[in-house]
């Protein structure tokens, strides 16, 4: 079975592509790489002794997209590709509505055209927006309060409408929590280009010494210490996720939703604290003023995805910052040679 994974040298992407790999899929990656690397590619090929047939393109470029479904008879899609920085996202709301939209708009057209009609969707936690209360089970109401939550909003509804009009498709929406973590043995990890927008690789750079102190945005939350709370899942967990997606889209069930995360919620604070044990460092920090979009507390209730996919996140906090130190440790300009 022949995988199109879109964004597939990005990080929960490549962790994907070796689950995959592993689990005896072919895989057809396309990126553009604008905050990826090829090397993840070269690093997931090594761990797993198999090639990826690998395409630099946008699926923006449509001619670029209609070019890999023309060339390979594709059987399934797992959609990663797009713009995913939430403060980034309040500054350039129109880049993100461009780029994520359009693309999907693209993607979408292609595998009508060519008759591939299962989907894995890389949606998010944000599209609950400001939760009235936790665990958020998938049939919570939906709002953003963001315009990179808008637009995983709206391919989400694109979706449903799709499959309303057409129910011959087979789509899985996950809505993921807060990936970090690497693969344990170091070789592939998150590694964004210039100084990072998630809070794991920029608390990793600051006790690699790269930069001075990490920013916590706002202490005044209503949470136990005033800094927001979130639901760390390690990237292995979440990628192993998508292999579960795909077994039970073999089955037919339509279009299905569900949460990936753990079910516990871990502050800000928390992970600076677990960090470093996992480093042996004391990291210095410094409260600033809140990020917009930002809510207080966001975690998962994950029981549908263990009932209906027979998955669950196994790895501890404690592991999540190892592998992520191991990552760092060993690559300390990312993929960069």
């Amino acid at each position: 079975m022949k995988i199109l994974v879109t964004g597939g040298a990005g990080y929960i992407a490549s962790h994907t592509n070796v689950e995959l790999l592993n689990a005896g899929y072919e895989v057809v990656v396309i990126d553009n790489l604008i905050n990826s690397d090829k090397e993840s590619i070269r690093r997931v090929e090594k761990l797993t002794g198999k090639k990826i047939t690998f395409y630099e393109a946008d699926i923006c470029n449509k001619e670029a997209l209609e070019a890999v479904f023309e060339k390979e008879t594709i059987d399934a899609v797992i959609h990663f590709a797009g713009l995913k920085a939430v403060g980034e996202s309040c500054q350039i709301p129109l880049t993100y509505f461009d780029n994520n939209l359009c693309g999907t708009i693209y993607l979408l057209e292609m595998m009508k055209k060519y008759d591939v009609k299962t989907l894995v969707f890389s949606s998010s936690a944000t599209v609950y927006g400001l939760p009235e209360s936790v665990p958020i089970t998938e049939d919570f109401p939906l709002s953003v309060s963001n315009p990179y939550g808008r637009t995983k909003l709206m391919i989400e509804d694109m979706l449903r409408d799709i499959y309303q009009a057409d129910n011959g498709w087979d789509i899985a929406i996950l809505r993921y929590f807060n990936p970090i973590g690497a693969h344990e043995s170091g070789e592939i990890g998150e590694a964004p280009n210039g100084i990072p927008n998630n809070l794991l690789p920029y608390v990793a750079k600051v006790a690699a010494g790269e930069l001075d102190y990490v920013r916590v945005f706002g202490d005044d939350y209503d949470t136990p210490d005033g800094t927001g709370v979130r639901d760390y899942i390690h990237v292995v967990d979440l990628a192993l996720g998508h292999i579960k997606s795909l077994e039970k889209l073999k089955q037919h069930p339509g279009l299905v939703t569900y949460n990936l995360g753990t079910g516990v919620g871990y502050s800000v604070l928390d992970i600076i604290h677990n960090f470093e044990k996992a480093c042996h460092k004391t990291i210095p920090y410094q409260i600033v003023e809140r990020r917009p979009g930002d809510i207080d507390i966001c975690y998962a209730d994950a029981k549908k995805a263990k009932e209906e996919l027979g998955w669950e996140a196994t790895r501890s906090i404690d592991v999540m910052c190892e592998d992520a130190w191991r990552w760092q440790s060993k690559n300390p300009k990312g993929y960069a040679k």
